[in-house]
């Protein structure tokens, strides 16, 4: 009898110490997912949504008029910007399909906007944009190369949101970075004060009138879903990951059909 209470005392301890050691391990679980949940709330804190701006659409190979002033067969960022998509990315909703231009399949992203700023300036950078662009360091790649061209922006238009790469500086300003970065809000222009274009893509998606008002803010890429500004687009940080995937599996399976040649 006094052995089986020894026993039975043992596994009693056995347990508790088990028990006391699996919800430490549980807690720490706990406080490592509490931990990572705020990353998310913090992004959205470094970059706030700035809400009801006046939003127009703008499209590449545009022609001037109206309250156009500027041809948009270049971008700010990109002088062959129309050649370097494929061609004239057509509004026209009867020559457009699936978010796309019916005559080709674009080369780079269709889901493209505008903001008007313009890091760049004829050599190097804007004196400012070190200082006012959040992620110019981390993004810097020389004088050449501008910090701010494909970033990823979220519109929202009422409970739709789309995601877009910041492509081109405008609309009408190209310095207006308290705005873009700070709490300012867009200057008064010919379009009404519009302080977004946003290609026929992102129309199309948010079915936005000619001129409209969303809400937008940047977003890393990590808080981009999936959708169908993933699919295109040889400037697609999406498509781009895509292919390395593919290319690592062939070279994969290629070298597993070697190897089994051998033997």
């Amino acid at each position: 009898m006094g052995k089986r209470c020894r026993v039975a005392s043992f596994c009693l301890a056995l347990f508790i110490a088990f028990d006391t050691c699996f919800a430490a391990q549980t807690e720490a679980l706990k406080e490592k997912s509490r931990a990572r949940k705020p990353s998310v709330t913090r992004l959205s804190q470094r970059y706030p949504w700035k809400t009801s701006i006046v939003t127009t659409i703008f499209w590449i190979g545009e022609q001037p008029g109206g309250h156009n002033l500027t041809p948009n067969r270049k971008s700010s960022w990109d002088k062959e910007w129309t050649k370097n998509y494929g061609g004239f990315d057509d509004p026209n909703p009867a020559h457009r399909r699936n978010y796309l231009p019916v005559r080709f399949t674009p080369r780079q992203n269709p889901f493209y906007c505008a903001l008007p700023y313009n890091d760049k300036a004829h050599t190097g950078h804007r004196p400012e944009a070190p200082r006012v662009v959040p992620w110019f360091n981390e993004a810097y790649q020389g004088p050449a190369v501008s910090t701010c061209k494909g970033r990823w922006v979220a519109i929202r238009k009422g409970n739709q949101t789309a995601y877009a790469q910041w492509e081109d500086a405008g609309p009408f300003r190209t310095d207006h970075w308290q705005y873009v970065f700070g709490n300012e809000r867009p200057k008064p222009s010919l379009n009404g004060g519009a302080g977004l274009d946003v290609s026929p893509a992102v129309r199309d998606y948010l079915g936005l009138k000619q001129t409209d008002v969303t809400d937008w803010r940047f977003v890393e890429l990590s808080e981009v879903p999936r959708g169908p500004w993933s699919r295109l687009g040889d400037n697609n940080p999406f498509v781009i990951h895509d292919q390395k995937k593919t290319v690592k599996v062939a070279e994969r399976l290629r070298a597993n059909k070697e190897s089994g040649n051998a033997r």
